[in-house]
């Protein structure tokens, strides 16, 4: 067999391994549904319309602090219970909002504010690093925030021809944004809300290619579209690795290709990647496990999608 394919079944095989989440002990204690302590609803873990925990399960499971604000757009006809949204709000509670369509708030048009959809018009995450001509407040910032001695005419070529590298980003401590749109919705659902001329107006992202793990099968869609916490999981990794790296020891194959920065012999920038955000996985990665138990992996039909 190709060694190649031999690598990345075993990928598929633990798309978890080398992530940094949680014990998810307090959620197998759990033997029954309980209501939710705000709108009083019979719920297993966590409401998915008030977006908290039942109250067996308060102060037991982890929760991440994102570097950026996220909104997500979710579409009317979305199943809530079906939608990993209610993963993301519940567990970075103080960074994540949950709209419903056409609810969108007033966004400010100066590049900081990005939607996450894939087009012909959007740039990759890297490219909102290396493609700062097109925003001189940013160009300033790196400048501002260089240490002293750093050898700032080299910096200034590089930016002007647009050859700037994540490495030349490691000494600056903000990322180009402020905050992020996600739509939730099915792929055909999501066509309507992003003909909204508000969201229109606004800088698109894509993500990097990655097989999606929902067992939610979506016909039509390929295997890199991703549920909405994994979508909000992939870019909150490809930023922080853009601008500082990973930890020699973080070893999840999503980040082997970015350069290892340690941050043990260098403090002049913040801390590279070691799993920071991996806990925004944490509700999905225990209802895949469950799933897997009961089901078969290669017999989803979630998982048959090509990955074009």
């Amino acid at each position: 067999m190709n060694p190649k394919s031999i690598e990345a079944r075993t990928r598929e095989d633990k798309p978890f391994e080398g992530m940094v989440i949680g014990n998810t002990e307090p959620l197998d204690a759990l033997k029954s549904r309980s209501a939710c302590p705000k709108c009083g609803k019979s719920r297993m873990y966590f409401c998915y319309t008030c977006f908290v925990l039942v109250s067996q399960l308060e102060g037991a499971i982890p929760t991440c602090k994102l570097p950026v604000r996220v909104d997500i757009i979710k579409h009317k006809g979305e199943i809530d219970g079906k939608s990993t949204a209610a993963h993301a709000a519940v567990l970075a509670p103080d960074n994540v909002n949950v709209y419903t369509y056409p609810d969108v708030p007033d966004y400010d048009l100066d590049g900081r504010t990005v939607l996450l959809y894939p087009g012909t018009e959007a740039q990759t995450v890297r490219d909102l690093f290396t493609g700062i001509t097109n925003n001189i407040s940013y160009t300033e910032r790196i400048l501002s925030e260089l240490p002293h001695g750093y050898n700032v005419g080299t910096l200034m070529t590089k930016i002007v021809q647009k050859e700037v590298s994540c490495e030349d980003i490691y000494h600056v401590k903000k990322l180009p944004i402020d905050c992020v749109i996600l739509i939730d919705s099915t792929w055909n659902q999501s066509r309507g809300i992003f003909a909204d001329k508000r969201l229109q107006k606004l800088p698109k992202i894509v993500l990097q290619k990655r097989p999606s793990q929902f067992w939610r099968h979506q016909k039509g869609s390929p295997r890199w579209y991703l549920s909405t916490v994994e979508a909000l999981h992939q870019l909150m990794l490809e930023l922080h690795l853009c601008a500082w790296g990973r930890n020699t020891n973080y070893q999840n194959s999503l980040a082997l290709h970015y350069p290892v920065h340690d941050y043990n012999t260098d403090h002049s920038h913040c801390e590279p990647y070691e799993g920071q955000y991996d806990n925004l996985l944490y509700f999905f990665k225990y209802m895949y496990e469950k799933l897997h138990i009961l089901y078969r992996h290669e017999d989803l039909l979630a998982y048959k999608r090509p990955m074009l």
